[in-house]
């Protein structure tokens, strides 16, 4: 099946007199016919659902419906992205070790990176996205356990350079890591370009609506954790599942099992049931609402380009963007629907074109179906120091436009008004 196909059809297959409609298991616990079967269940020796807060389902079928977008041999649902980047991160690494990462990335992970997981003994080394080969490589130790990129950043909208990265970290023995949270697999599968785990929030054009949050890891199954020689998390006993080791029981899919059976069950960072099914209908409708998404931000970022009152736009699917050749080699269907750009007068002119829109509404949020608004250095990105900022390619007088997927036209002129009062 094609993509689009896969986001109606993959994950749930109805037999014979079942739902046609993907069914929500809301139930907490499970019934079993011995206590021999369930102790099976927990030696992870026979596959099945113990307690909803490891698995479930409904959010099972989900599941497998984005690893088959992805294409990867196994998918784990969170109850956040921020939890998917955690979870990600620490099914590989421990106090002492280090990742190292690009600063082009959402302010969330920067800060999730750089602070959190410092207090937890774990070093993030950033790179801008200029750094050459040389200087990521010189970042790389004994003690690095992963690469991390972003595939468009939020809200930078740098174009990461996939195939370079996962060039890099083979070359070391280390696994490149990917949020796609901004294509979603529709646009891009970077496992393609050698990606190794992709992580993605679902909050974002998955499902679209602004409904639910959460998140999701993806198993490429690709990289050899035997042949790296240095994840004894994968590769030795786990002595909390009575000696179980993940690469001889699990085969390919021994990150993502883990992730489940050791950090989902320990964590809790768990997606409801219901949440899943409302996930999965955004799915369902994924590949419309991307491209319209795609066509009416390429609409809007030509408009913008040729505004008096619009100091610099950033969008990749520009020809005058730096970002242009990335994006044709790793987007050609499409970047899309966020827009960046600065307006003339600084950071009070931006926010009196905020506040003067009217279709557009100003958000906490990115990437649903409704135009809306923010200003990340003031709200999302705050925390971040001015140098990170900086590093991550938010200015002050940057505007994030996350365009809908409305006509067009009100969208332009929305925009035309909203400049007119400044």
């Amino acid at each position: 099946m094609r993509i689009e196909t896969k986001c109606v059809q993959a994950g749930y297959q109805p037999e014979n007199g079942q739902p046609r409609i993907l069914p929500i298991y809301q139930s907490t616990t499970y019934k079993y016919d011995s206590a021999e079967h369930l102790g099976k269940l927990f030696d992870l020796t026979v596959p099945g659902h113990m307690y909803t807060r490891i698995s479930n389902p409904t959010v099972e079928m989900v599941e497998e419906k984005i690893a088959a977008l992805e294409g990867g041999v196994g998918a784990m649902l969170t109850s956040s992205g921020q939890a998917a980047n955690l979870l990600a991160v620490l099914n590989i690494a421990s106090a002492g070790d280090n990742i190292v990462c690009s600063s082009a990335i959402y302010g969330g992970t920067i800060n999730l990176f750089a602070f959190t997981l410092k207090r937890l003994g774990i070093e993030t080394r950033f790179f801008t996205p200029e750094a050459t080969d040389e200087e990521i490589s010189a970042l790389i130790d004994g003690r690095t356990r992963l690469v991390f990129g972003e595939t468009v950043a939020n809200p930078a909208l740098i174009v990461c350079d996939i195939g370079r990265l996962a060039s890099i970290a083979h070359a070391h023995c280390v696994p490149l890591v990917i949020d796609n949270t901004f294509p979603t697999p529709v646009l891009c599968r970077p496992i393609e370009f050698g990606c190794d785990i992709v992580t993605h929030s679902t909050t974002k054009y998955m499902d679209g609506h602004a409904s639910v949050v959460g998140g999701c890891i993806v198993d490429s199954g690709n990289f050899d954790w035997g042949k790296a020689g240095k994840y004894p998390e994968l590769t030795e006993p786990d002595e909390s599942y009575h000696g179980v080791v993940y690469t001889k029981s699990f085969g390919r899919a021994a990150y993502i099992n883990k992730a489940r059976a050791q950090l989902m069950r320990d964590f809790g960072c768990t997606p409801q049931p219901i949440a899943a099914f409302m996930l999965n209908l955004g799915l369902e409708s994924l590949p419309v609402r991307i491209e319209r998404h795609c066509q009416n931000a390429q609409a809007v970022a030509e408009y913008l380009e040729k505004h008096p009152k619009v100091s610099w736009v950033n969008y990749p699917g520009l020809a005058s963007s730096p970002q242009h050749a990335l994006a044709q080699k790793y987007l050609p269907k499409g970047v899309c629907g966020v827009v960046s750009f600065g307006v003339r007068g600084g950071r009070e002119a931006a926010m009196k074109f905020m506040d003067s829109l009217k279709l557009a509404q100003i958000v906490v949020h990115v990437a649903d179906a409704r135009t809306s608004v923010l200003h990340p250095a003031s709200t999302t990105h705050r925390q971040l120091t001015d140098e990170q900022l900086v590093d991550a390619g938010i200015s002050a007088d940057l505007v994030r436009l996350s365009v809908g997927i409305e006509n067009i036209e009100d969208i332009l002129e929305d925009l035309e008004q909203a400049f007119n009062k400044i």
